[in-house]
């Protein structure tokens, strides 16, 4: 920590500032040329870096229904839409066990090789 405790930000300046004395005024120029090439290239790929994410509108679509329905053909149409729901509901569950199923077999492998 000695290496440390003698470093002072006013003395590297100064260090610097008689590096950059010593030196031909050519020197300094591709000095300053070096400089802002790295900059620049360093600035690009920060720049570069950010991605945006894309833009997906919220639709809500609404089905729009006779004011004059009867009872029964309200009934009947919430038993379509159920068996409807009810199906995309077992595929959903299905999907989710397959995929504990693959986090399981991951996980007992994990396991036999100790992690």
């Amino acid at each position: 920590m000695q290496f440390f405790a003698r470093m002072s930000p006013l003395r590297a300046l100064r260090d610097l500032r008689l590096f950059l004395h010593q030196r031909q005024p050519h020197e300094l120029g591709f000095f300053a040329l070096s400089i802002l090439i790295t900059g620049f290239f360093i600035f690009a790929f920060i720049k570069d870096s950010t991605i945006e994410k894309v833009y997906k509108p919220d639709i809500v679509y609404v089905q729009q229904w006779r004011l004059d329905r009867t009872e029964a053909e309200i009934v009947a149409q919430q038993k379509v839409d159920q068996a409807k729901k009810d199906k995309e509901l077992a595929e959903q569950e299905k999907e989710q066990a397959k995929t504990r199923a693959e986090f399981q077999r991951l996980d007992d492998k994990l396991k036999r090789w100790g992690i």
